[in-house]
């Protein structure tokens, strides 16, 4: 299959490895013969490919993302594949400085910034914004299937209570806005003290921000009361942040529940470690 896409795409390449961390879709870094490294990505789903698709014409030129060299839109054997450009630097760590902080505040209000267009038509990217709280419940309730076989009941049942009774005491929401969906370190790229840009949008959405933020307290913000200070001043630089500390309880909780939900489905043994930290938050959430 990679050498087809090869061949789709007219590359000559001196060597291929795959990317580490990519949940949602085969990626290779190819180094090719002028020394240029390109990224060629194969989407697991039709419809991931599409939604990345349609991101990538949504948000070019608003945010810093890779140049979509090519794409290619499949086959009955290929979901679709995209050719994209090198953001030269590294994932965000937890020990980028409060200016890098800062930067990533503005790059994720600037994604926020955007609203649905009237005059565009979409077919894989949804607005599930007029109808928040029902997608909220379809996420929990459809990963609600797997995670039954993983926890004892009693604690299954805690936890199916525990969202009802958090969903109910959430404000309004936030939007509707551009909410990637998977907005964490790994999908950050930094180079030294710069921000350089964004990756990965095959889970994007327009809906509320609220949601968007989880994943970045949990894997960068919560280790630093500096660096979320200056990612709170970067954001409100662009846009009024929201008050996270009302929404944050219960996405951290929903996020480990589904979590729980998708080491099921993609393989206990293999997601061993995660699928053990989010039972550990899930029964620390639930005390």
């Amino acid at each position: 299959m990679l050498n087809r896409i090869l061949e789709q795409f007219r590359l000559h390449v001196l060597s291929i490895n795959e990317v580490e961390d990519s949940h949602s879709s085969n990626v290779y870094k190819c180094e090719l013969k002028n020394r240029e490294n390109v990224f060629i990505k194969i989407p697991y789903t039709k419809l991931k490919f599409q939604r990345e698709l349609e991101a990538y014409e949504i948000i070019k030129e608003r945010v810093s993302i890779p140049k979509m060299l090519n794409y290619w839109y499949g086959d009955k054997e290929c979901t679709g594949a995209f050719l994209l450009s090198e953001l030269k630097g590294k994932p965000l760590t937890p020990k980028a400085s409060p200016r890098v902080a800062f930067q990533v505040g503005v790059l994720h209000a600037s994604m926020h910034k955007i609203q649905p267009s009237p005059t565009v038509e979409l077919t894989g990217i949804t607005n599930e914004f007029p109808n928040w709280s029902n997608f909220i419940e379809r996420q929990f309730y459809s990963f609600a299937v797997d995670v039954r076989e993983v926890l004892d009941e009693r604690l299954y049942k805690q936890a199916v209570e525990k969202f009802e009774e958090m969903k109910g005491q959430l404000p309004l929401p936030d939007g509707p806005s551009f909410i990637h969906m998977d907005f964490r370190p790994a999908n950050i790229i930094v180079d030294e003290e710069n921000v350089i840009g964004i990756i990965d949008f095959e889970s994007v959405r327009f809906g509320s921000t609220e949601i968007d933020f989880t994943k970045l307290y949990r894997d960068f913000l919560s280790f630093d009361l500096v660096l979320y200070e200056s990612f709170k001043e970067g954001y409100n630089s662009i846009r009024p942040l929201i008050n996270l500390e009302s929404v944050l309880p219960f996405y951290r909780f929903t996020d480990a529940f589904n979590s729980i939900g998708w080491c099921k489905r993609r393989g206990v043994e293999k997601n061993a470690i995660f699928l053990e930290e989010n039972i550990s938050n899930l029964k620390r959430y639930l005390q």
